[in-house]
């Protein structure tokens, strides 16, 4: 190979590479722009998320309860917010929660009227307290690591601070205060809730679960006791309408039946009558015992006859 063959080749060759170079710069750039704004679309979601999950609480971190026109408001601009992001799949998503705001609402109808209740006990500024005090309280529990030492701590101050305001009320009025805020139910968390409790049994129904089953599910969630927990021996029914239970969760599902079936059984009871001599050839008493005649008595219209009776 003469040398100019080989100095072609050899330019050639170069000019490939530096091809080949710039076109793979030119990939990683755009790779690293469109990394950068999938980036920036993921914090600005999380971001969105974030103050999305806080609007959900039932207070503000200055400790006022949450109106529902308020909640709306926030809603409705942090949705809109979400769907101005650079993702076709986001309004999709988002229109579900759209069309089920006002049950998304509802809880806050509640927060709204504890709130007027708890104002006319005790002065705004303790009532924050103590709703900070509840607050952070309930996060403790759905918290781990640091954070959770973080709304203890919280937990804690604010309790003291009300305790210096209100001295020998101090005792009455946070266990007021608690217990009418955990009686609000979280609509949010309670679609989560149901689904996770009920998911075992509709992935092992294989999709043939029944209304009866459903309602079986329903009554079990309901009335049994909770194992541990600051709840521990309570259960769900129980909180919600401060009403105790008289017995266990199954004794309570077969009480009805056990009624209904004694109830039947002595309905079904008939009545023994010994039917008299017309025509005097033998008085009663003297009518053997294997004659007697066992005659329906008149409230009876069809002789025997089951009743039937639904359970609760």
């Amino acid at each position: 190979m003469s040398s100019k063959t080989f100095l072609t080749a050899a330019t050639n060759a170069n000019a490939k590479r530096e091809a080949n170079l710039h076109q793979r710069l030119e990939q990683y750039e755009q790779a690293r722009q469109a990394c950068q704004q999938a980036i920036a679309r993921y914090d600005q979601l999380d971001l969105l998320l974030h103050m999305l999950s806080e609007t959900l609480y039932l207070c503000s971190d200055l400790g006022r309860l949450r109106t529902v026109e308020g909640v709306r408001s926030d809603l409705t601009l942090i949705l809109s917010l979400i769907e101005e992001i650079d993702d076709e799949k986001l309004p999709k998503l988002l229109k579900p929660i759209r069309s089920h705001i006002d049950d998304i609402l509802v809880p806050f109808r509640q927060v709204e009227r504890i709130h007027a209740e708890l104002l006319e006990l005790m002065p705004e500024q303790i009532v924050d307290a103590f709703v900070l005090a509840w607050h952070h309280d309930h996060l403790f529990y759905q918290s781990h690591g640091k954070k959770k030492h973080y709304h203890r701590r919280e937990s804690e101050y604010w309790l003291n601070f009300s305790e210096g305001l209100l001295d020998d009320q101090f005792d009455e009025f946070q266990v007021l205060v608690f217990e009418k805020l955990d009686s609000i139910v979280k609509a949010s968390s309670l679609v989560e809730m149901v689904n996770s409790l009920i998911r075992p049994d509709l992935n092992s129904s294989k999709g043939q679960i029944t209304q009866e089953t459903l309602n079986l599910i329903m009554f079990y969630h309901n009335h049994r006791r909770y194992r541990s927990g600051r709840r521990q021996g309570k259960a769900p029914i129980e909180l919600l309408t401060g009403e105790a239970l008289q017995g266990d969760w199954v004794d309570l599902l077969i009480q009805p039946k056990r009624e209904a079936s004694a109830n039947a059984n002595e309905s079904s009871s008939p009545v023994l009558a010994l039917v008299p001599s017309h025509h005097g050839q033998t008085p009663p008493s003297e009518i053997p015992s294997d004659q007697a005649v066992c005659e329906p008595s008149a409230n009876a219209d069809h002789g025997w006859q089951l009743t039937d009776v639904a359970a609760a």
